[in-house]
């Protein structure tokens, strides 16, 4: 995704046309009663579009009940395997802190799904928040336990159909994912922070980067610390010298900054030709965000963290944000990531999810991205590198030409080692 350098002039068009009242602007949060019947307008159109289903019902003739959903482990690592009363089988592979959230699993999650027909993914999706008050756990605690258990179902059902899960859920666009390396090292000096960067980026035939900017306090047991003073300021220039201007260039602050902080880094990062800036302030900082996205020419993306649609409603019927990045294990799952792809196609925004939790992540991403119509250019990538056992007889762990083959098998395209899931016991509880 290029830089829009018309994007200002579009966020001018934008406030002029009315979309965003006085109130609103002024009063923020607080003045959405005030809004104008064109913002109205753009939530009612939100609203149509979260109503749609996903899951492509009619390529199920009979109910597909789940009579099973077992968690099992092995070595601290965890497997979802979900059965139907007929007994159809499908398996995913959990995210790597289940360890602290296996009981979420066990007790608010796993009973509402049993005896449910599978066809109504969509549904059991929304009921599962209501059930037994699971709204007051709502975040990455419900999110991954949910979408480890909503991937399992979603194997099942394309090994059901022959299908895989990107045409359960779409249609698929597009037969190999660009992606973009994502590293890591902000705790690190410059100098180290760039030798770990380029041997990451040697590793495979990449044309697109991602780089971290800021400090977090979490890279340290000093409460008061920040991170390395004038770090990024240092960096930044010497990564497009060190890669050149035919590498894509990407920056995440993972909530970092302040707004003047986070204006002052953008227009860095646009100096530089970033292509964008990933969660300049705090994910839920929903003005800020909107005022970073209508005065930075450089697209603001935004939604890692999130685990409701109400941020991304309020930031698109705001024009006030550039591109969504919900991850599928912390947003629930994939029929609710889908949901605010086509919330951001709605008003053409992009959607580039965020990637986590090692196991089978970059699969998961790559199916879910290639039904994306409104996918942005590059997707997220760390490596292969995984503690499963498996066999993919349709597309090698390769990155060629900057792009992964997306596995064309049914349901995730990816066989587990019989003998490797029967090492697995069941968690009890």
């Amino acid at each position: 995704m290029a830089v829009n350098s018309s994007k200002m002039m579009e966020r001018r068009g934008f406030l002029k046309a009315g979309l965003c009242t006085a109130g609103v602007m002024a009063g923020g949060l607080a003045g959405l009663a005030e809004a104008g019947p064109a913002i109205r307008a753009r939530f009612a159109k939100l609203d149509e579009v979260l109503k749609r289903p996903v899951l492509k019902k009619e390529l199920f003739s009979s109910p597909v009940i789940i009579e099973s959903v077992e968690l099992l482990h092995l070595e601290g690592k965890y497997l979802c395997r979900v059965r139907s009363r007929d007994g159809a089988e499908g398996i995913s592979v959990a995210h790597s802190t289940m360890d602290r959230l296996y009981p979420i699993f066990l007790r608010n999650l796993r009973p509402f799904f049993l005896g449910k027909d599978a066809r109504e993914l969509d549904l059991i999706l929304d009921k599962v928040y209501i059930y037994d008050f699971n709204f007051r756990l709502n975040g990455l605690a419900l999110g991954l336990p949910l979408a480890t258990i909503e991937f399992a179902i979603l194997d099942m059902l394309g090994r059901m159909a022959g299908k895989s899960v990107s045409d359960l859920i779409g249609e698929r666009q597009r037969a190999e994912v660009d992606v973009y390396m994502a590293t890591e090292w902000r705790e690190k000096p410059v100098d180290e922070s760039l030798r770990l960067i380029s041997e990451a980026v040697g590793e495979h035939d990449i044309h697109a980067l991602k780089i971290k900017v800021g400090g977090l306090m979490f890279m340290t047991t000093d409460m008061y610390a920040v991170g390395p003073a004038g770090r990024t300021e240092k960096i930044v220039p010497l990564v497009r010298k060190t890669f050149g201007d035919r590498m894509t260039l990407y920056a995440d602050a993972n909530g970092f900054y302040d707004l003047p902080g986070a204006l002052r880094i953008g227009r860095l990062l646009q100096e530089y030709k970033f292509a964008y800036f990933e969660e300049p302030v705090m994910f839920d900082h929903l003005e800020e965000i909107r005022e970073l996205t209508q005065r930075l020419p450089i697209p603001i993306a935004n939604g890692e963290q999130d685990y409701s649609f109400y941020g991304f409603r309020w930031l698109l019927a705001h024009d006030g944000l550039d591109v969504v990045q919900p991850d599928n294990y912390y947003f629930g799952g994939m029929i609710r990531s889908v949901k605010v792809a086509r919330m951001a196609a709605a008003f053409g925004k992009t959607i580039i999810p965020h990637m986590s939790g090692g196991g089978l992540g970059f699969f998961y991403n790559v199916q879910l991205v290639s039904a994306l119509p409104n996918a942005g250019l590059h997707h997220e990538f760390k490596s292969f590198r995984t503690h499963v056992r498996f066999e993919c007889r349709t597309a090698p762990l390769k990155v060629v030409n900057g792009r992964i083959k997306v596995p064309t098998g049914p349901g995730f395209g990816v066989d587990l080692d019989p003998d490797w899931v029967r090492k697995h016991e069941a968690v009890r509880g």
